[in-house]
């Protein structure tokens, strides 16, 4: 208690009398200490500290001086300009940087001296037997209870028209720096991580601020749960708009091996380990796929509702706001720079209950737009229209041991009678098949196609009961715009869908995680606005690594779904295990498999030669495929 007093004495005596104002605050260094009430009050410069007192005898706590980030080194001086408001002012500069001259570096020496001083009587006091231990606070307890309070100021009428449409804190330094960070980064530096900024004008362009990466994800399929997991991983705070929690999108429901490990998903998730397929031609030629795969290599088979639905619970699990609503709109209230204000029709939690809908706005700094083929995301952006399929699939539920015939089976029919541009489907999932089919030329008659595939399958699912029917459509290609300021496309909403094989789940995922990603590095994990380029970063990378297999995919799709001639030639093709270990390698772990050199040109002039058969054997009645006008094209 002596070398308090003796340490209050002198500072007292050394310093002279100061100005009232923000100039006196960043002088006065004197630790002093007052019982207030039950507790006790510590002041170190502006900051105050209160620690409750539970009993009678007095509780002693000496708050630590923390040296601020060397980043904001530069801008403290500005927190004491004028009148800032800010409570929290900024610490002396860093040893090393250019300072006071004369009696003022005397003084920052002096109250150095006391803050060596205060930490020593509390190393002191920790020690003393009058303390308990259980109020002895360490600095681990500190950064977990004590909580900063910066008073934001008010109109800031001097910075007008800087505060015109923002709070005196949010007023710019530079880049993506704000006043307010200036006091937050001492806070943080500090160990005091509970902050909160009281202002009394225009709250609402700071709370944007200090939000930082504040996003919203439209859609909570694989493409949605998996941009919102990377995003809240990172420490960005994310909202999830899901309608319906329990959707059953028509889709073959097939996944690659390498999705599997890659997004860690548990095999209670896979209905059904696929290792054999049979392609059936239009005269209803069967061959055989498969003999090239290893035991431990197969397609996994799942339902959208349970695959669905564990990667938005894990999502979820890691920090993501899930809410069961209808995304309505967004606009930009403040100019193409402003947050994006989204309008949500929000339900019951529990039962989606169109009763218990509310409308709600969230105002958001990045959009992810995941909301599948008929996005309205795509639609505000301008993203540009594209062709599409409509996907019809039929849940058949079969006995036992029809069951049982396609245990690890798939089956794939192609044909003018299942669909004149796409192929059909007998996929096994839990407890029944999934039978389906798709188009893009002839929409209208997709019941009919249908009928075709439920008679192509015959006795393997006659006598079956229908217990579900689904249909969505299907993009055909990706969008001519995929970014669009802070707004991005990814899944179904971008057009990742694969000719040829219709495959999208893998793709909505990747394209997910990589848009997450890419908002996680630009933000610095959250620390600061993230911009169009960041999110370029994404499409960058998706481009280069998946635009060739887009391409093959197409170019295949267009040499033989043209004819039923072109269909049987390919499904010749299809019975050499050359191809078959190309297609299935490229597809397990979606990389470029290189071919034998020899090998290829005995495939190119088989290719060849099916097309000159195809070409020979077509009939030029009947429907055409097209695939689309080019750009600028009438």
């Amino acid at each position: 208690e002596n070398e308090r007093a003796s340490a209050k004495d002198t500072t007292r005596k050394r310093q002279p009398a100061r100005a009232e104002g923000p100039a006196r605050q960043e002088e006065q260094g004197a630790q002093t200490r007052e019982r207030i009430g039950s507790g006790t009050k510590m002041t170190l410069g502006s900051v105050s500290v209160a620690v409750p007192s539970t009993s009678g005898n007095a509780r002693r706590c000496v708050a630590r001086h923390h040296r601020p980030h060397p980043h904001h080194a530069a801008n403290t001086r500005l927190s004491s300009s004028g009148r800032s408001g800010l409570a929290c002012r900024a610490a002396a500069p860093p040893s090393g940087s250019p300072g006071p001259s004369g009696s003022r570096r005397q003084q920052q020496q002096e109250k150095k001296s006391v803050v060596g001083k205060a930490v020593q009587l509390q190393d002191e006091a920790y020690t003393s037997a009058e303390l308990s231990d259980e109020l002895v606070m360490n600095k681990l307890d500190m950064q977990k209870t004590v909580l900063g309070v910066i008073l934001g100021g008010g109109a800031g009428t001097r910075l007008y028209p800087l505060t015109k449409k923002r709070a005196k804190p949010a007023v710019p330094l530079g880049a993506n720096y704000r006043l307010i960070d200036i006091p937050v980064s001492n806070c943080i530096n500090s160990g005091i991580n509970k902050m909160y900024c009281l202002t009394q004008f225009n709250s609402a362009s700071l709370n944007r601020h200090m939000s930082q990466a504040y996003n919203a994800i439209v859609g909570g399929g694989p493409a949605g749960a998996c941009a919102a997991e990377e995003c809240a991983k990172a420490g960005c705070e994310t909202y999830m708009i899901e309608r319906k929690m329990d959707n059953c999108k028509p889709c073959g429901g097939a996944i690659p091996l390498c999705m599997i490990d890659e997004f860690d998903l548990p095999s209670e998730i896979i209905d059904r380990k696929v290792n054999r397929m049979k392609m059936i031609s239009p005269s209803n030629v069967e061959v055989d796929i498969g003999e090239t795969l290893k035991p431990t290599e197969y397609i996994g088979m799942t339902r959208r509702e349970i695959l669905d639905d564990f990667l938005r619970k894990r999502a979820e699990e890691k920090g993501t706001k899930v809410i069961n609503g209808l995304f309505m709109g967004m606009d930009q209230q403040e100019g193409e720079k402003g947050p994006w204000t989204m309008k949500i029709n929000e339900y019951d939690a529990e039962n989606g209950d169109a009763k218990g809908m509310k409308k709600t706005e969230l105002e958001v700094d990045v959009v992810i737009g995941a909301d599948g083929a008929n996005s309205r995301v795509a639609k505000i952006i301008g993203a540009g229209d594209y062709d599409y399929a409509i996907a019809y699939q039929e849940r058949i539920a079969i006995d036992d041991k029809k069951m049982d015939f396609y245990e690890n089976l798939a089956e794939m029919y192609v044909g003018d009678d299942v669909s004149p541009d796409f192929y059909g489907w007998v996929f096994p999932k839990y407890d029944h098949v999934g039978v389906g089919t798709g188009t893009v030329i002839n929409k209208p008659a997709i019941k009919q196609y249908q009928d075709a595939i439920r008679s192509r399958a015959g006795d393997k699912i006659e006598g079956g009961k229908i217990i579900k029917i689904e249909a969505h459509p299907i993009p055909e290609h990706p969008r001519p715009k995929r970014i669009q300021g802070r707004v991005a496309l990814v899944g179904d909403a971008a057009g990742y869908v694969t000719k040829c094989s219709g495959e999208g789940i893998y793709f909505a995922a990747k394209s997910g995680r990589m848009a997450g990603e890419a908002i996680a590095a630009g933000s610095a994990n959250g620390q600061r606005m993230v911009g169009e380029r960041d999110l370029r970063k994404y499409l960058s990378k998706w481009d280069r690594t998946y635009w060739p297999t887009y391409k093959v995919l197409d170019i295949l799709q267009k040499v033989f779904y043209r004819s039923n001639a072109a269909r049987e030639a390919f499904v010749e093709m299809c019975s050499s295990q050359y191809v078959q270990r190309m297609t299935f390698d490229s597809y397990l772990y979606k990389t470029v498999v290189p071919g034998n050199p020899l090998d290829d040109i005995k495939l190119l002039f088989s290719t060849i030669g099916s097309i000159l058969r195809a070409n020979a054997l077509r009939v030029t009645d009947g429907p055409s495929v097209t695939f689309g006008k080019r750009e600028g094209q009438a």
